[in-house]
């Protein structure tokens, strides 16, 4: 953690100091935000209208009939600024070849990260049948996210055009750096989250118009990504060093990462949180993995895409069977769960972070079911002071992040614990604490200190606003009593 004693304009502009270093202060000095403060009393509303940059009549009518389920003025309040965030702040249609062209920044970085733009837009993928502009707007997103892919498999970050300068902290990065690439650290989950989102786009509309030639050549590489970091044939093209005080952003040995045997799994050099692996055999990605293929193979058959298809089989019938074999492990307290990560040798890394994929968020992801004694013990081990980035204090409890630091919980595992949660009680709680944890500002933050909600860092994440809506929205269409609980 960045000492927030400092003035933020003692700190200079890095991703450290955007993301984790400045609590409200340094984010707010390093970037402009559109996000008013909430005034006395209840949270303001969303920006004006003629400031979004998007918007959706049927997300406006969902919004409006949610409220309604919602006696908890706070709550409803929240709510009402949270779910559309992404669409009011973090979109930028346009049309590229004629066609939709969706870019979409974090929030408070003007970049497109794979995973968080697919996030972003994930929870509005149920209402783009309703909704043609909106429709055109997530297509436009499935197709930038393709020729982003067509760049670089290999980056996890993409600025606005191949003459864009990479973002600040990654311009002297010792990497295959290629045009229009903004930061190129190796994570499984950002080819993962590309194929979901396209997936969902097309079991939520129907339409097949984005996967042309340019998509089965973005989806063959990336089934050729996974195979290469397989590493049963060596490193592979991919290393990474970055000269940093920071061992998290840069990766041992020559840039190839920590030792590990190949097995089968795919090896991830960084963690969703932009952190680098302990261990390089990562288990909640190459579980997501195993999802997202089976998705590309379903997507791909129904496109004609046959040789892709037999592809995403082959793979999966050496990934799933390593990740059985090497992912599970005998915790002396929790008896047989899942280890975070893994080296082939017969090492485990016992923790979860917050950051999606986790280990806690499988269910979500699809990539096991929530009622599977696997899963619950694992979320036993999570949610207990055994995982090292778990915090309990006076303001909530959580999962938190090497990213931020000890003490710091973050808001989406609070979500992710009440979306993967079969105990209403504890669902209540979870909506509580993120109710009582935007310390004023009606929105989700990165993270928060466990005992002063004041602390906090990022307070522009579009994720953690959308995700929360999705979370409120869920309630409301399948467990209304519980909003009615909420005091």
């Amino acid at each position: 953690m960045t000492d927030s004693s400092h003035p933020a304009s003692a700190f200079p502009f890095t991703r450290r100091s955007l993301l984790q270093g400045g609590l409200a202060a340094s984010v707010a000095a390093a970037l402009p935000s559109p996000l008013a403060a909430f005034p006395a009393g209840l949270p303001g509303g969303r920006p004006a209208p003629s400031d979004r940059k998007f918007t959706s009549p049927v997300i406006n009518a969902v919004i409006a009939r949610v409220k309604k389920q919602i006696p908890d003025p706070m709550l409803a309040a929240i709510f009402e600024r949270c779910f559309p965030n992404t669409l009011d702040t973090t979109v930028f249609p346009g049309t590229r070849d004629g066609h939709p062209d969706t870019f979409v920044i974090t929030g408070d970085i003007d970049a497109m990260w794979q995973r968080d733009s697919s996030a972003q837009v994930h929870p509005y993928l149920p209402f783009a049948k309703q909704d043609p502009g909106l429709a055109r707007l997530l297509q436009g997103v499935v197709r930038r996210q393709i020729q982003n892919i067509l760049i670089d498999p290999y980056a996890n970050a993409f600025v606005r055009s191949p003459s864009s300068p990479p973002l600040p902290w990654a311009v002297h990065d010792h990497t295959g750096m290629k045009p229009g690439v903004g930061e190129r650290k190796w994570e499984i989950d950002s080819l993962c989250y590309t194929i979901r989102l396209a997936y969902g786009y097309w079991r939520a509309t129907g339409d097949t118009s984005p996967f042309d030639t340019h998509w089965r050549s973005a989806a063959h590489s990336i089934v050729r990504t996974f195979a290469e970091q397989q590493r049963l044939s060596g490193h592979g093209p991919y290393s990474f060093l970055r000269l940093t005080t920071n061992p998290l952003d840069t990766l041992l040995l020559n840039g190839y990462g920590n030792a590990a045997r190949p097995n089968g799994m795919i090896f991830s050099m960084f963690r969703p949180s932009d952190d680098r692996c302990t261990y390089p055999l990562f288990v909640p990605a190459n579980l997501f993995a195993i999802r997202a293929l089976t998705q590309l193979q379903e997507l791909a058959a129904a496109v004609s895409a046959h040789n892709l298809a037999n592809e995403c089989e082959a793979l999966l019938r050496t990934v799933r069977p390593a990740v059985q074999q090497h992912a599970v492990a005998h915790h002396p307290t929790f008896g047989e769960i899942w280890a975070y990560e893994v080296d082939g040798y017969g090492n485990h890394h016992w923790m979860d972070d917050a950051n999606v994929p986790s280990l806690l968020s499988l269910p979500y992801l699809g990539a096991c079911d929530v009622r599977d004694p696997l899963y619950q013990r694992t979320r036993k081990f999570i949610l207990s002071k055994a995982n090292p980035w778990f915090f309990e204090g006076s303001a909530a409890s959580g999962v938190g992040s090497p990213h931020t630091g000890l003490g710091y919980i973050w808001p989406i595992a609070i979500i992710m614990r009440a979306l993967t949660s079969i105990d209403d009680g504890e669902i209540v709680r979870c909506v509580q604490w993120l109710r009582d944890t935007t310390a004023n500002t009606g929105f989700m933050h990165e993270s928060f200190e466990e005992n002063h909600p004041a602390k906090f860092t990022r307070s522009w994440f579009a994720w953690a606003n959308t995700l929360f809506g999705e979370l409120i929205l869920r309630l409301a269409n399948h467990k209304p009593a519980l909003l009615r609980q909420i005091s």
